[in-house]
């Protein structure tokens, strides 16, 4: 069977002589159509981690929502003329109610605009995008979901840590440290997770720490299991703390480590004094 492509040799002899990004103008995007809303994941801070179906989705959107966790950067890309609406939801802060903005995704694109959903990470990982696009759905508001670098596994790169290891775990767990009301997480069972996989992973999980700790301890977790805390993940101004799940209640009380931030639990860190990679040098370049 032949599988000669259907341009014709004229056209991808343009595209050979085209350099750089300019080498996509080439290239069919999906059509990002009025009245339709594209969710987003805009990556674990660092602009340079945007898929190219992101930065096309800036470049043809007509308003921007966007979260808490968006970095400023990335809106520089989005193209000139489009609205930007802030709809950021941050713990223990004032927030718009996420029905509101589930709504105000339905009106827009009721007006017939093409709607970008800009998330910060990936819009089903910890970022609602699964309510959201269950409203639009139920609405009949045609959505596209965009996936983005989770921060529990980009993060986790740009500190040196491997989410996975051969030579350390098979297996890791994503959770949540906090739920709607800001609190520990009730409805996990914190026994369970204790021993369940050598690498847990939490997100939004500092401000409970402490007690965090102390149900995994108690569900059979070592006390000196390594405890890492990167703030601000994959941004120049990252920050990485290392305790133990026994000190880490005590630690966050008296450093206050900054926020957003992921927590590694486990000895995935333990390749960090090696891989450590992103430098003074790296941070320099903002883009990633």
């Amino acid at each position: 069977m032949s599988h000669t492509p259907t341009k014709s040799a004229s056209a991808w002899e343009g595209i050979d002589q085209a350099t750089g990004f300019a080498r996509l103008d080439h290239e069919a995007f999906p059509v990002f159509h009025p009245g339709t809303v594209w969710l987003v994941g805009a990556g674990p801070g660092a602009p340079g981690l945007m898929s190219l179906l992101a930065y096309h989705a800036m470049q043809n959107c007509d308003v921007v929502v966007y979260d808490a966790l968006v970095n400023p950067d990335i809106l520089r890309w989005v193209r000139v003329g489009a609205e930007l609406e802030y709809a950021g939801k941050r713990g223990g802060k004032p927030s718009p109610v996420q029905r509101d903005i589930s709504l105000r995704l339905i009106e827009l694109a009721g007006q017939g605009k093409r709607v970008l959903r800009l998330k910060g990470g990936d819009p089903f990982m910890f970022g609602r995008g699964g309510e959201e696009s269950q409203t639009l759905a139920k609405s009949g508001v045609v959505f596209r979901i965009v996936p983005g670098i989770t921060s529990g596994v980009g993060g986790l790169a740009y500190a040196g840590v491997p989410a996975t290891h051969r030579d350390t775990n098979h297996a890791v767990i994503f959770l949540t440290g906090h739920d709607a009301t800001g609190q520990m997480p009730a409805n996990v069972n914190w026994q369970a997770v204790a021993t369940a996989s050598p690498v847990i992973v939490m997100y939004m999980a500092v401000k409970n720490l402490g007690d965090i700790a102390g149900a995994l301890m108690a569900g059979g977790r070592p006390a000196d299991d390594p405890v890492t805390i990167i703030s601000n993940a994959s941004m120049p101004q990252q920050q990485v703390a290392a305790t133990t799940l026994t000190e880490a209640g005590r630690f966050v009380a008296e450093n206050e480590p900054p926020t957003p931030a992921i927590v590694v639990v486990g000895h995935a860190s333990d390749w960090r004094p090696l891989l450590d990679w992103y430098g003074a040098a790296e941070r320099e370049n903002r883009i990633g």
